[in-house]
């Protein structure tokens, strides 16, 4: 107790000092770290929502503390939170995310998320500039132009990466041990969410879904019912590499297979749930079903990989996926910019948390990083996972 007046009584003179000299100075491994008076007001803002609102508990001495060793709120957040979804955007980086949703804009085609404290692509989209770069999931960009990316968000890696189609960026990537420069031309990014829809054998269908959006579903509807008219009676889902997308587009796709019961939980800091129930009308006929994971299959992906295993409705077959279980609300900030907080959790329908930890499928079938490519390029000879998805479905089919 003693040590916490202390501390708090440390923070209160040093944000005292700061508003009238204009800066705080605490030496963090022999480097001055500052922080300019213009930024206390959202300082304690931040500082306020957090305490209030994330999804678990935090000790605000643990918030000044990592804010005096890192002098800034990117710090701050990422240091004493140790939750890479949570994150501060000033004004550019606020109104650059929120352009996204109501205009085109020129970007290189990658997805990109937090893990093991370092900025990563989760996915390069196919057909983009990233994806015929040669980017894979799981690089890690340590610069973006000259700009290192510690402490960057994603919000402000993604603006930094956008701009005027035909114009350059280059991005320093790490990829196992070695570390190289990519300098990549932006282009316009159009991406469909279902990419391919087929009969693969006589009586299964194949449907490959590449990411979660507002046209997703009547996507789907118009594949499962062309399909079902070829004569389908086991379907395959293929959500390797779709880092995800859209919550509601996940609860609709999922609601189309389950006829009742959850979808998915939300639960907050103090344990209380919110869940998503299916609903019978308009529910597929249940027929056997696969669906296909990997470490790139990410948020949306499996929400819906997580209802269709717990309400035993598909058998899943590949590899661990990405682990991204948590819910994200974006706050103005009085300034202009914002703060994007981690206030919930995703529990999968059978109440599992599956952040960091990833869903585990029913077959687990590593792959080489060759095979892996080459699946995503489409130019693949062989895709073992595939063939064991059909095996299990015609298995199914034939009762054995």
């Amino acid at each position: 107790m003693k040590r916490r007046i202390v501390v708090l009584g440390i923070a209160i003179t040093l944000l005292a000092a700061a508003l009238i000299y204009g800066s705080i100075i605490s030496p963090v491994g022999g480097v001055e770290q500052k922080a300019k008076a213009s930024d206390l007001d959202n300082l304690l803002e931040v500082i306020s929502l957090v305490r209030s609102r994330f999804y678990k508990p935090v000790d605000i001495e643990e918030l000044l503390d990592a804010y005096a060793r890192t002098g800034s709120i990117s710090g701050m957040l990422a240091e004493a939170l140790e939750d890479p979804y949570t994150r501060f955007m000033d004004q550019h980086a606020y109104e650059s995310l929120m352009s996204d949703t109501s205009g085109v804009f020129g970007g290189i085609g990658i997805v990109i998320g937090i893990r093991d404290e370092q900025l990563t692509i989760v996915s390069p989209i196919k057909g983009t500039p990233g994806e015929r770069a040669g980017l894979r999931g799981n690089d890690k960009i340590i610069r973006i132009g000259e700009r290192s990316t510690e402490f960057m968000t994603t919000d402000e890696a993604a603006s930094l990466m956008r701009g005027e189609p035909g114009t350059e960026v280059t991005i320093t990537i790490r990829r196992d041990d070695e570390e190289f420069d990519i300098t990549i031309i932006r282009d316009i990014i159009n991406v469909m969410s279902i990419e391919e829809v087929a009969m693969i054998q006589p009586g299964i269908g194949y449907i490959r879904i590449t990411n979660f959006s507002d046209r997703t579903y009547n996507e789907l509807v118009a594949a499962l019912n062309q399909l079902e008219a070829e004569g389908m009676q086991g379907l395959i889902i293929d959500l390797r590499f779709n880092p995800g997308g859209t919550l509601s587009a996940a609860i609709q796709v999922a609601d189309e297979f389950i006829a009742s019961g959850p979808i998915v939980h939300l639960q907050d800091r103090y344990g209380e749930r919110v869940s998503w129930e299916a609903v019978e009308e308009g529910t597929r006929k249940q027929i056997p079903m696969v669906v296909l994971v990997n470490g790139s299959s990410a948020s949306a992906s499996e929400i819906v990989a997580g209802a269709l295993q717990d309400h035993g409705l598909a058998v899943l077959v590949g590899t661990t996926t990405f682990g991204k279980g948590l819910v994200q609300t974006v706050v103005p900030l009085r300034d202009g910019g914002a703060l994007s907080l981690t206030e919930q959790v995703y529990l999968t329908a059978g109440g599992h948390d599956i952040n960091r930890a990833g869903i585990t499928p029913d077959y687990e079938l590593e792959i080489s990083q060759e095979e892996l490519e080459a699946i995503f390029l489409d130019e693949a000879d062989v895709d073992r996972q595939l063939d064991k998805a059909i095996e299990i479905i015609s298995a199914q089919i034939n009762g054995e």
